[in-house]
């Protein structure tokens, strides 16, 4: 409970105060006790609304008291409905498993259907029934007297069935049904959570104003008050009769600032990603989309990942325990297979041992796009190619304030006759100086699919040099065996971290949390 400006200091006089003031206060006087909202609205003529308003501004000056109070109450979902009519799954399969003193798994689901798991997990959860395996089959056994009487979770969904309640009258009437060991608030507000989690009731807050008159605005009626109406606006026929001069006029308090106002605009993040579209566009890239879902041939295999690289084991990679035919030609297939075992046509070595195309037909969410741009290359294999992509990758990273196991990854790929390295460099530079980092460096860097390879990273006054991202020129091991013949240069820059530093985060997890306050705050223009 909470009262409003109880302490405040009486300032108001008479004059001061406005028409609708006035009779609050003097309907709080005749009162003699706390007054609800709907009371003092009804006895004054003044809307609900306004009443609260003026209560707030008496409570200022120190004339009356707002006093508010929380509380909560609880509703079925539609759900929770269909259960406190039919009974819980779990009661309904355990009235099955004594009648039938035991089931099979394979029993129940086909007699319950999609409730069946819900019922067994519960059932064992509250020990109601236990499992052991007969005949190779997962059978379930009641226990004996578990059940016979309806639970806490049963009655409270049985009390809401007649509509909401208020959680002090729903504790009262439930309580009066169970045993009193049983009767204490943190047990039931257990099985409210319960209940909550299995989405069966939903809980909302309210709040309730009770509104008094304080000795300072007794003390000021005590003196006399005179209730004139008073007009807010001068209109012309008030002008043009001069009966204005007959009326008093409702005071303005010009010091008070207006309401603030947000006006609607994009997200944040958003607005970055849409930056670099058209920093790229301006610098005559196209953009290029794909499928979220590859296979390791075009998401490793193409690109001279080794087939026991560490970054296509489990724990890096989400395979999606499937497979499916290799979506590219047979002569393509047999040059990759080719080119890792024995490096091909060209003056390599490949990675030696046997390539296996089960292995390439693994379907898994990609994790680069750069699987989509080669497979573009590929069908594409004449220059001059520039095009770039912004689009979702997943990796099984933990969580923590700069990792998250999806997130947007920038790619872009310039092939042409006569690029180089410098090329490269150039581009990248040009990208990072308008996205506003103008202080750029290259450090040598690693990657399985390019030589040279670089690691891009760029300078922040209080944070000194950060990496963003990888780049190189594609190995010729990558471009001759889906018939590429001039340089590729290519770059993967992850967005997530450019977008923090852009916007002064440091947790990415912020990028996608709904916080209203900021979004409201944060600048159109950095």
């Amino acid at each position: 409970m909470s009262g409003t400006n109880t302490n405040a200091t009486a300032t108001a006089t008479d004059a001061a105060l406005t028409a609708p003031e006035k009779r609050v206060l003097l309907a709080l006087k005749a009162e003699k006790k706390e007054c609800d909202p709907s009371a003092l609205s009804k006895n004054t003529g003044i809307n609900e609304d306004a009443v609260m308003q003026t209560a707030f501004m008496l409570a200022q000056h120190g004339l009356c008291e707002v006093k508010e109070t929380e509380k909560n109450y609880y509703h079925l979902t539609e759900e929770g409905k269909s259960y406190a009519a039919e009974g819980l799954p779990e009661r309904r399969v355990l009235a099955f498993l004594v009648d039938r003193k035991e089931a099979t798994i394979e029993d129940l689901k086909t007699e319950f259907g999609k409730t069946a798991n819900i019922a067994i997990n519960w059932l064992l959860k509250k020990h109601w029934a236990m499992m052991e395996r007969h005949e190779d089959k997962n059978t379930l056994i009641p226990v004996a007297g578990a059940g016979a009487e309806s639970g806490i979770d049963e009655l409270l969904l049985i009390n809401l069935a007649e509509g909401e309640s208020e959680w002090t009258l729903l504790r009262e009437r439930v309580t009066k049904s169970i045993p009193v060991e049983e009767q204490n608030g943190k047990k039931l507000n257990n099985f409210l959570t319960q209940l909550m989690l299995r989405k069966l009731l939903e809980k909302y807050t309210r709040v309730a104003r009770k509104i008094a008159i304080t000795e300072s605005g007794n003390d000021l009626l005590a003196r006399g008050v005179s209730v004139v109406e008073e007009i807010a606006q001068l209109t012309p026929e008030l002008i043009r009769t001069g009966s204005w001069k007959e009326h008093k006029f409702k005071r303005y308090a010009v010091d008070i600032s207006s309401k603030e106002v947000f006006a609607a605009k994009i997200h944040p993040y958003q607005r970055i990603l849409d930056r670099m579209r058209r920093i790229f566009t301006d610098m005559g890239f196209s953009e290029l989309k794909g499928e979220l879902i590859q296979s390791s041939f075009w998401n490793f295999d193409a690109l001279f990942v080794p087939q026991d690289h560490p970054a296509r084991e489990m724990q890096d990679t989400f395979y999606l325990a499937t497979r499916k035919p290799i979506d590219a030609p047979e002569e393509l297939i047999k040059n990759v297979q080719e080119m890792h075992e024995h490096g091909g046509p060209i003056n390599s070595t490949g990675w030696g041992g046997e390539w296996r195309k089960e292995l390439g037909e693994e379907l898994l969410l990609r994790t680069h796009t750069t699987a989509v741009t080669l497979k573009y290359l590929a069908s594409h294999p004449e220059p001059p190619v520039k095009v770039f992509s912004i689009d979702r990758v997943y990796r099984r990273e933990t969580i923590d304030p700069t990792h998250l196991p999806e997130f947007d990854q920038l790619e872009g790929i310039v092939m042409d006759k006569g690029v180089t390295f410098s090329n490269l460099l150039g581009s990248l530079a040009t990208f990072y100086r308008k996205m506003g980092f103008p202080s750029i460096r290259f450090r040598p860097g690693y990657f399985p699919y390019t030589e040279p390879s670089v690691e891009v990273e760029v300078y922040m006054q209080e944070r000194g040099w950060m990496e963003l991202g990888g780049a190189g020129v594609f190995r010729e091991e990558v471009t001759n065996p889906v018939g590429l013949k001039y340089p590729v240069l290519a770059w993967g820059l992850g967005i997530g971290r450019l977008a923090m530093l852009s916007l002064g985060l440091t947790d990415i997890r912020d990028l996608y949390h709904s916080d209203i306050d900021w979004l409201r705050k944060e600048r159109v223009f950095r």
